[in-house]
């Protein structure tokens, strides 16, 4: 039984296993999408979207630290030049699984990983909505407006005879 056991050991030793999550994270970095087995994916989400939050600071110690588990220095350069100013507003989930069928040899599930903010076909066919307001806060609005209005117009004409004689 499996109890207590968080970490998906992907069939493999410790070592093997860093250094092929770091290659993936790398990829995935770099080509801002890749396609991997469900296991993977879900062993590779926990292990990037960290570092992604680390790039949001761009200091020589988080550099550092995103190097040390990625140990790919264009990698790091892609995550903190090109990625951390499109996610800086986003506070987490930056990766998205799509499930694109079975694989042909051995029918393990296979997966699409990709940056939720990369997808530029998602992105353009995605209508933009507005923000959905609350009875509460659409009355706050409509009885705050009304009793703004007329002291604004009131005060311009109050004004404007007074400086007309002044003129002459």
């Amino acid at each position: 039984m499996r109890h207590n056991r968080k970490v998906n050991h992907l069939g493999r030793k410790s070592g093997h296993r860093k250094a092929m999550l770091a290659n993936m994270a790398s990829s995935l970095i770099l080509n801002k999408r890749i396609t991997t087995t469900e296991a993977k994916a879900k062993a590779l989400k926990p292990y990037v979207e960290p570092l992604i939050t680390k790039s949001k600071e761009d200091t020589t110690h988080s550099r550092r630290i995103v190097f040390s588990y990625l140990k790919d220095k264009y990698a790091v350069t892609e995550l903190f030049r090109n990625i951390a100013p499109k996610i800086a507003d986003r506070p987490g989930g930056y990766l998205r699984i799509l499930h694109t069928g079975f694989r042909q040899g051995d029918a393990a599930e296979m997966v699409l990983v990709e940056f939720v903010d990369f997808n530029e076909a998602a992105l353009a066919s995605a209508p933009k909505e507005a923000k959905k307001t609350t009875r509460r806060s659409r009355a706050k609005k409509t009885s705050e407006a009304p009793a703004a209005a007329p002291a604004a117009e009131a005060a311009p004409a109050a004004e404007v005879p007074a400086e007309a004689p002044a003129a002459e």
